[in-house]
């Protein structure tokens, strides 16, 4: 469990820098995930010819590989990232029942509450390839859980409990979260309230329809845009209108699924955060050409469970997890990230500001494309919840997004001495690890208006505390017929607040 002190440093801990995995893995949350395990098989081969009975391809199997599937995934994941898992759930005494037992094992997973019954099918699914193409998949699992292994699952679940510091429910609709496992959590947590700390653990639930679990009143609830649709009723159109349409149903999603929050995963297109005070936050997802790819769902959710459970402001967890998805997504098969991966990931953003010739060529090409190009400029020495706030309804503006970062004798000459208090080169590496960042470059100019001038962009934004006629860079937009947008105020955010208050040696900052 961290100390009061270390987890008000964490909560101070809004930028991704490389050494941020590291840090909550040091935290070592201890994280029950509760749901459906699965056995992923991955088998690959060649085709040659169609087989006599039917025009169908014969696969030549040549290798055959299985990996921990489902919630087993998900546990995985937290495992590589660092956090102290166990897993609760009902499998076989089948092969792959086994198999599956093993594995989790081998990767340091309590399994005291995973249970066996010699009636239930371990839950498989057999994806078969070719020349990197998927062939078929063939899922096997039992069509009923036995009774007696649901009661003494549920039975059980009150100590799976204690002295866990989150509890993920996945509820993939196998079966084996019916009624008695479900009554059997609601009793672990009756009475404790979570506004105390450590009395109740923080609940995450990724479900395939998280309304059976609104009694808990989750933290969290991470449904799918197809589950979020059919939760709704509604179809949701393509592209940011599927964003807009689902931020319009903030209300009756939170109703419905009684969690404190909500997160919407919506594929290449990233996520969306709802919350009840109206706050919303997206990420934006950084996908790889098709590949045999599964299960950057349960990195994600794996991944924000941990920097939220470790003390990380839900925002920031979010970004965190994105790119620890983003990692996932780039291999092949079921695969889960570790704290060393998403390290490297983190730090390959590190000296990726473009120079402005540079920089000018990339913005063609996308212009090529139809994309409009959003340019932002500023300081961004502490980054802070106003700070990834305002870049994200930046890049609501258009397509791409370019934050020009002043240089460090700019911002010495804006903010005096003592100031910046991260280098540019850190400056530049943290914001471009941000999913809603596409390009980072660096001006030393009085304003931004040269710059302006060279790449212009269709949209300039800047943050509600100036009016168009404050702007000193408003002649050159105008000049060749761009927009400026003034963007929401955000109040209570600067970083020279974070900084007195880092200084002074004071309590977290309000996490967002």
């Amino acid at each position: 469990m961290s100390t009061s002190a270390e987890a008000a440093d964490l909560s101070h801990q809004r930028a991704l820098a490389d050494w941020l995995p590291g840090r909550l893995a040091a935290e070592q949350p201890a994280i029950l995930v509760l749901g459906d395990v699965m056995l992923d098989g991955w088998w690959s081969g060649s085709i040659e010819r169609l087989c006599r009975e039917a025009p169908a391809p014969v696969v030549d199997v040549q290798n055959r590989e299985s990996v921990p599937g489902g919630a087993a995934n998900t546990a995985m994941n937290l495992a590589a990232l660092g956090a102290r898992v166990s897993v609760a759930g009902i499998i076989g005494t089948d092969d792959a029942g086994v198999d599956l037992r093993n594995q989790l094992v081998a990767a340091g997973i309590d399994v005291t509450y995973l249970l066996d019954h010699p009636d239930m099918v371990t839950t498989t699914k057999i994806r078969i390839s070719s020349g990197g193409q998927v062939m078929l998949r063939i899922d096997d699992s039992a069509r009923s859980v036995p009774a007696e292994a649901l009661a003494e699952l549920g039975a059980s679940v009150r100590s799976a409990v204690e002295h866990q510091q989150a509890v993920m429910v996945c509820d993939y609709g196998t079966g084996v979260l019916a009624d008695p496992v479900r009554q059997g959590l609601m009793d672990a947590l009756a009475g404790r309230d979570r506004r105390e700390p450590g009395a109740r653990p923080l609940l995450v639930v990724d479900s395939h329809d998280p309304r059976p679990w609104a009694p808990l009143r989750p933290d969290l609830v991470t449904p799918n845009a197809q589950e979020t649709a059919r939760m709704l009723d509604v179809r949701f159109p393509d592209g940011q209108e599927r964003v807009e349409e689902v931020s319009r149903h903030a209300d009756a999603l939170l109703e419905a699924t009684g969690a404190g929050a909500v997160v919407v995963t919506l594929d290449r297109d990233g996520t969306v955060l709802l919350r009840p005070d109206g706050v919303t936050h997206r990420t934006w997802a950084r996908p790889a050409a098709e590949k045999q790819a599964s299960g950057a769902g349960d990195t994600f959710v794996a991944a924000l469970t941990l920097a939220r459970s470790a003390g990380l402001p839900l925002t920031a967890s979010l970004d965190l997890a994105q790119s620890a998805a983003d990692v996932v997504v780039h291999q092949p098969g079921t695969s889960v990230c570790s704290t060393a991966q998403l390290s490297r990931y983190l730090k390959a953003f590190a000296d990726t500001a473009l120079d402005a010739v540079e920089l000018e060529r990339q913005l063609e090409l996308h212009r090529a494309q139809d994309q409009r190009i959003v340019l932002t400029n500023g300081c961004f020495d502490v980054l802070h919840s106003g700070h990834t706030r305002y870049l994200n309804q930046a890049k609501q503006l258009g397509d791409i997004l370019v934050v020009a970062l002043n240089s460090d004798d700019s911002v010495r000459r804006l903010k005096g001495e003592g100031r910046p208090i991260n280098a540019v080169a850190d400056r530049a590496a943290v914001v471009a690890a941000l999913s809603c960042v596409d390009y980072v470059t660096v001006f030393d100019t009085p304003t931004a208006a040269p710059l302006i001038r060279q790449l212009r962009p269709e949209v300039y934004a800047k943050g509600g505390d100036y009016t168009p006629e404050m702007l000193a860079e408003t002649p050159a937009v105008e000049e060749y017929g761009g927009r400026v947008a003034i963007l929401d105020y955000v109040a209570d955010r600067s970083t020279t607040a974070v900084v007195n208050k880092i200084r002074d040696g004071e309590g977290a900052v309000q996490t967002n």
